[in-house]
């Protein structure tokens, strides 16, 4: 999904762009290797992003200034799923490389990385890195094979401002699909254009939503029976998304006449206060702001309606097959300094503040424990946004299981695509056959998956 893209470019612009000292960051790092290692990592900025770059090549010359017997061999890029698999059967995978969250399993299963399990115990900083995030790193066989390094999950964005014209209170947003939808009410009676909630329905993003919203009521879009997947969405949950969103467009009239939106439309509406809910995620807010010119203020974010699980996902760094001890340690020493440290917590959030970057959204956020507080602390200390007004987020959404993307995730959603555009644009579209008709597709899709 998109989604995770813009993930991508948030990480960036929050932990990629900090050069710091030796003397920067706390604690005992074990040594990596007796005599000198090199390893390859991506991750490199190209060239034509000459700030980052540049910062990305000081923290290599920190580093390999506090661990003179590892060197980093830095390469352009991160994951991209159309060379993946030829830079694997050609043997010329980093020994450390960018994951998204939806990656991990299949590789696991492949056997195309490297378990650093017997590793983690020397490095500290891994024990605060929150265990739902770990799961998603770690095997059927109970082993770690890579480390998270930020991540995120979908809530619910609301105008602060229209819900306090219409009588609503802006800090406590709803916390069930039918609070949305008497909400929604409300705030659609505002009149002058404004859609009390918006949803997508096309470009694949309808399916996403449709995804986020069946995982908020407990439902699945798919399960694996065995070897075999199918799909899980023809169900109650299901059924109570699409019907929901057909009454709000047709009975209640609350979300506007104009459908078949996609990912920009939702966040230009916000922008202009023509829009009071919809799902999204902490960093649509920054983008509303700078792109679409709105103001922090204006903007709450809630945790996930009914909140039975949240779609979420992020990315990290795993080990290719094959890696000696000494690559692992080494690769282990690399990430706990550069990427998963809370010593530099503090530091990148001053300087992300100093640049104008957004500091104290609730994500991305991968600690736990003493960490979480230290990310916490300096988050208050330097934040240039309204933290409060996300706090029912942060509150809310800390027990919310995080569930990732389906198999197949694209195609199965270009499918639930054409269900969401039919409950939004036809009076008389009928959910069961629509949930029929693209489960059947949906099964031709994941049958190819193994």
């Amino acid at each position: 999904m998109k989604r995770r893209l813009l993930g991508r470019t948030l990480i960036l612009a929050m932990t990629a762009g900090v050069a710091l000292s030796a003397a920067a960051c706390g604690g005992k790092e074990p040594e990596a290797a007796s005599g000198p290692v090199t390893i390859t990592v991506n991750g490199l900025p190209p060239a034509t992003e000459t700030v980052n770059r540049a910062n990305f090549e000081a923290d290599v010359q920190a580093f390999e200034a506090k661990n003179p017997n590892i060197k980093i061999k830095a390469n352009e890029g991160f994951m991209d799923p159309k060379t993946f698999a030829a830079k694997i059967a050609g043997g010329q995978l980093e020994d450390v490389f960018y994951v998204y969250f939806t990656d991990p399993q299949s590789l696991i299963a492949k056997r195309q990385v490297t378990d650093i399990s017997a590793y983690l115990k020397d490095f500290p900083n891994t024990k605060d890195v929150n265990p739902d995030l770990m799961k998603v790193f770690t095997g059927s066989d109970g082993k770690v094979y890579g480390l998270p390094s930020a991540n995120y999950s979908l809530g619910l964005v609301y105008n602060r401002t229209l819900f306090t014209k219409a009588g609503l209170d802006p800090n406590s947003p709803p916390k069930t699909w039918a609070e949305v939808r008497d909400a929604a009410k409300k705030i659609a009676a505002l009149g002058d254009g404004i859609a009390g909630y918006g949803d997508y329905s096309k470009s694949n993003t309808g399916g996403w939503h449709f995804t986020a919203e069946t995982y908020s009521l407990g439902g699945d879009i798919a399960t694996k029976d065995g070897d075999t997947w199918k799909a899980a969405f023809n169900s109650d949950q299901g059924r109570q998304v699409l019907q929901q969103l057909h009454d709000m467009r047709f009975v209640d009239d609350t979300m506007g006449q104009r459908q078949l939106l996609e990912y920009a439309d939702l966040l230009q509406m916000m922008a202009a206060g023509k829009l009071g809910m919809y799902v999204g995620s902490p960093d649509n807010i920054p983008t509303i702001v700078r792109q679409y010119k709105g103001k922090y203020e204006d903007y709450g974010l809630g945790a996930i309606p009914d909140g039975k699980a949240t779609l979420g996902g992020g990315d990290g760094f795993m080990f290719k097959a094959g890696l000696s001890p000494e690559k692992i340690k080494a690769g282990l020493t690399w990430l706990s300094w550069k990427t998963v440290n809370p010593d530099r917590i503090a530091t990148d959030n001053e300087k992300a503040s100093q640049r104008g970057e957004p500091v104290g959204l609730p994500q991305p956020n991968i600690w736990t424990g003493a960490a979480a507080q230290t990310w916490a602390d300096a988050t208050k200390k330097y934040a240039n946004v309204p933290s409060e007004n996300f706090a029912p987020f942060a509150t809310g959404s800390a027990a919310i299981p995080l569930k990732l993307e389906p198999p197949e995730a694209q195609k199965v959603y270009a499918v639930l695509d054409t269900a969401m555009q039919k409950v939004l644009t036809d009076p008389n579209a009928n959910v069961d056959q629509l949930l029929g008709d693209a489960e059947k597709q949906v099964n031709q899709i994941l049958s190819a998956v193994k």
